[in-house]
């Protein structure tokens, strides 16, 4: 039979309609899979802080989400950058541009994360950064496509520096690793002291990776500061560490050691006799609650040590990455930030954190001190938690922001 024009027309517009329907409605994965590429350091010094246990914590995340996004397989990708910034970009740039990477995880080290987020911000692609930790990430070197999640170099200085001037610190004198990190964390350090008006008598720069702290901290030691600052991390702030119990800093009283960026690690690395009485400021600490401590113990069935908050954070921001490409509806880089971004943060990690516009995930930070042998109780029962910081006194306000995207939102 055939069909009038018009009849043809009601017959067909419908179908049209609903196919473009249809075909607004479904998902839109690149390539058929997101792929997640964790880049990390997986043998150098900071293997313990992230490294293998950043690919564990990366895969229960997906596992625990599903395995699949919105009907798509969730790939994960791994990569040992040996912390050399070269190394680490080309990486990124190969799994971008052959392997169709969506989301760049851990990218521990400063100097490698830097240029990163340049490449993903170029590539308009999505990096979250946890192992890196320089506050420029969020500062001068913001960009749309990145966010930094974990702690950074201002939370920890602030934290560790108010608190220790409050108990007499009043002169200090840094060693520091000589490359972003390191330099990142003595400035904001600084900038707190300044604040709070106490002294920085100098500084001493090391590469990273010095096995021989001696000559470094003969210096600290000669400068009559009261407090002696260690700006690095990893195995050099153990090895610091070590060698400063070794010349017997700290017995006569006269001189204190603090590390800027002591992490779960470290403390379990050097053992209460050594790291004893240390200060610190910490994102997570897996002994802090319920909810900490239930996850923490199925991460330690699969790892064998406990999760340092850099584990913790790539777990937690991996989770809430599937989440926003579920909510968007496709894994396309903008789309997806803007629902991280309007999204909180509600689970083990975080409570109410929030993504700034400046890629910062704002959220609670506790202040801690290790505890002596004798206090603790059971393995890995290190810190005893001496106070919450506010996420928003924890983290560089906005008002102080040099990141052309907040300077922009403010003229709109």
């Amino acid at each position: 039979m055939n069909l009038t024009l018009s009849r043809l027309a009601a017959f067909v517009a419908p179908a049209i309609l609903a196919t473009g329907l249809a075909s607004a409605q479904t998902p839109k994965i690149s390539d058929e899979v997101v792929k997640i590429g964790v880049l990390t350091d997986m043998t150098g010094t900071f293997s313990d802080i992230s490294g293998p246990g950043a690919i564990i914590a990366t895969k229960m995340a997906v596992e625990d989400f599903g395995g699949k996004v919105l009907g798509k397989p969730i790939e994960v990708l791994s990569s040992d950058h040996q912390n050399k910034p070269d190394i680490g970009v080309a990486k990124a740039r190969e799994w971008i541009d052959v392997d169709h990477v969506d989301m760049l995880a851990d990218v521990m080290n400063s100097s490698v994360a830097l240029a990163v987020v340049r490449l993903v911000k170029e590539k308009d692609r999505i990096a979250i950064v946890n192992g890196a930790s320089t506050s420029r990430l969020t500062n001068e070197d913001c960009t749309p496509n990145s966010i930094h999640y974990n702690w950074d170099t201002y939370s920890i200085a602030n934290g560790t520096a108010r608190a220790v001037v409050k108990q007499g610190g009043d002169t200090w004198y840094f060693v520091t690793v000589d490359f972003a990190y390191g330099l990142s964390l003595q400035s904001d350090a600084e900038a707190a002291l300044a604040q709070l008006g106490a002294k920085v008598l100098g500084g001493v720069r090391h590469p990273l990776n010095s096995s021989d702290m001696s000559s470094f901290l003969v210096q600290a030691q000669s400068s009559g500061a009261r407090i002696i600052a260690l700006s690095n991390g990893g195995g050099d702030t153990i090895n610091a560490i070590k060698t400063a119990h070794d010349f017997g800093i700290g017995r006569d009283g006269k001189q204190s050691l603090v590390g800027l960026a002591i992490n779960l690690n470290d403390t379990h690395a050097l053992g209460l006799e050594q790291a004893q009485g240390l200060m610190l400021t910490e994102a997570f600490y897996w002994d802090l609650n319920d909810k900490t401590r239930a996850w923490s113990k199925r991460f330690f069935e699969k790892m064998g040590k406990m999760p340092t908050s850099t584990q913790a954070a790539i777990y937690s921001s991996t989770l809430h990455y599937l989440k926003a490409v579920e909510a968007a509806g496709t894994d396309s880089a903008q789309p997806v930030m803007a629902k991280m971004r309007e999204t909180p943060v509600n689970d083990f990690f975080a409570t109410n954190g929030k993504i700034r516009i400046d890629g910062r995930m704002v959220h609670d930070m506790v202040l801690a001190q290790v505890k002596k042998p004798s206090e603790s109780a059971y393995p890995w029962d290190y810190y005893k938690i001496l106070a919450t910081i506010p996420g928003d006194e924890a983290f560089l306000p906005l008002a102080k922001s040099k990141c052309y995207l907040v300077t922009e939102a403010a003229k709109k």
